[in-house]
């Protein structure tokens, strides 16, 4: 048995107690941390704290060398985890579908997603969303400022008077000059609305900083202000508002210090 966790926003503590149990149960246990992490534990914890040894695998050991991913699973109950949701935040289709190949028998047990956490933290009704899209360091794609994909995107979701989720870039194990297996970077949110304004308009946008922790941090102002802030430590996102129901321009007011001026009042 292959067993996919997702481990949820923040810590130790983010994972269902279904996914807890399973975790405590299998023989072996995978991770990666490339795609998310939780910025609240660390591995140690997050092994201390269930009981269970953990292997992290970095992107090549899932992608490309999942042999022995697959070789545990197909003689005992192994655990693979993901932060967030391992079949949402994060797609590991490829993964089960080998085991299937191999008749490995697998299950999915699902975790909070940064989607569902950034309706419920903004007010934004989440069927009012449209395609997410994910903003990467300009770097990473080979040119300057916004790729012309994510423009493309944020623009067909406000012709229909959508949402658009933008995720920011993480890099673990990759920089900018290629491979590094210590580089860890995370796109802020205050980088993300000024590429955005740069690139785009400069109009109303929403931070949402460490959903899923004790403290996060949720914010609406002109894309141009927001990147005059600072929002504190990862993991954040960036929401670009399409057309408002009034009930959800009225959380953006209470819930994140929207100007009137923003929300067509």
């Amino acid at each position: 048995m292959l067993t996919f966790i997702g481990l949820g926003l923040y810590d130790e503590r983010s994972v269902t107690v279904e996914g807890q149990e399973a975790l405590r149960s299998a023989d072996r246990a995978f991770a990666e941390f490339y795609t998310s992490r939780l910025i609240g534990t660390d591995i140690e914890t997050l092994e201390a704290y269930h009981g269970t040894e953990i292997e992290v695998r970095d992107r090549e050991g899932v992608e490309r060398d999942p042999e022995p991913i697959l070789e545990a699973a197909a003689g005992g109950n192994v655990a693979f985890l993901t932060a967030g949701d391992t079949m949402i935040s994060t797609t590991h289709v490829d993964l089960r579908l080998r085991a299937h190949e191999r008749g490995i028998d697998t299950r999915v047990i699902h975790g909070v997603t940064a989607e569902s956490a950034a309706a419920g933290l903004t007010g934004l009704q989440n069927y009012r969303f449209g395609k997410a899209v994910t903003l990467p360091f300009p770097y990473a794609h080979g040119g300057e400022g916004v790729p012309d994909s994510v423009l493309d995107s944020v623009e067909a979701n406000r012709d229909r008077g959508l949402h658009t989720l933008v995720y920011l870039d993480i890099k673990v194990g990759t920089g900018p000059r290629g491979p590094d297996p210590d580089h860890e970077e995370y796109m802020t949110a205050d980088v993300a609305a000024d590429l955005l304004a740069s690139a785009w308009r400069d109009e109303l946008g929403v931070v949402v900083a460490r959903a899923g922790s004790p403290d996060p941090v949720v914010a609406a102002d002109r894309l141009s202000a927001l990147a005059d802030r600072s929002f504190g430590d990862p993991l954040h996102l960036l929401v670009v508002p399409g057309d408002l129901h009034h009930v959800e321009a009225d959380a953006l007011a209470g819930l994140a210090g929207a100007p009137a001026e923003l929300l067509g009042e």
